[in-house]
């Protein structure tokens, strides 16, 4: 069966409940963290939207959006005893103490009201090993969860972009319309990868998280 195949098959109800998980509007805090772009922008490293996308680029494809959607996919197809062990590796790629408390932090809370409204055990993982879980729990389909999972993720720092730089919205979501075909490129490996592929090569992006622990002025916790 090919992807287009699978992806027909969506139901509407699964396509609004991963809307919903998600969304802005989900309480897991997503608009508090610039994943080490504040400072970027503040040593002027990126000061427009084409410099904006291309640090985008580099972070989906060679660091967290690959690897968190490793983790994601990895999580989606493991029992219950597998789960420890993914999210403990999932911690241990996190770079910096930012970083870590970035995805750690998220995915508590977004365990916590999913676990609350969905009536799913699942609690205390990092944010992609939590929406992987609960994807699986609920019987939601991975293509699309990976998908909507890192066009979250790009917008959020687009978001975090629009407000730092500053960009238009305009600009803004014709970036986040630009990265579909690479979040879709993205999502279709992790799907048929196990986490044998991590790698993380985004090295200056790794570099401007570390530096955002001590940057003097700053709005965006990472």
């Amino acid at each position: 069966m090919g992807m287009g195949a699978r992806m027909a098959m969506h139901t509407d109800d699964q396509i609004l409940t991963l809307t919903q998980w998600l969304s802005p509007a989900y309480p897991v805090g997503a608009f508090a963290y610039s994943h080490g772009l504040e400072w970027l922008v503040e040593a002027g490293r990126v000061s427009n939207d084409g410099e904006l996308h291309d640090w985008l680029d580099d972070v989906l494809r060679y660091g967290a959006g690959q690897s968190d959607a490793l983790f994601l996919a990895a999580a989606y197809g493991a029992d219950a005893q597998g789960i420890p062990q993914i999210d403990t590796q999932s911690r241990a790629f996190a770079p910096s103490k930012e970083r870590l408390q970035e995805t750690d932090l998220q995915g508590a809370a977004f365990c916590e009201i999913t676990a609350t409204v969905w009536a799913k055990q699942i609690s205390g993982l990092t944010y992609p090993v939590a929406v992987g879980r609960a994807a699986s729990l609920e019987g939601l389909p991975l293509p699309l969860t990976l998908r909507m999972y890192l066009q979250a993720f790009a917008s959020n720092l687009v978001t975090a972009g629009m407000r730092l730089i500053p960009l238009g919205q305009t600009e803004g979501q014709r970036l986040i319309h630009s990265l579909t075909p690479l979040l879709s490129e993205i999502a279709d490996k992790a799907q048929a990868g196990s986490l044998d592929d991590l790698s993380g090569t985004a090295f200056l992006t790794d570099i401007a998280a570390m530096k955002h622990e001590t940057q003097y002025s700053r709005i965006f916790r990472t």
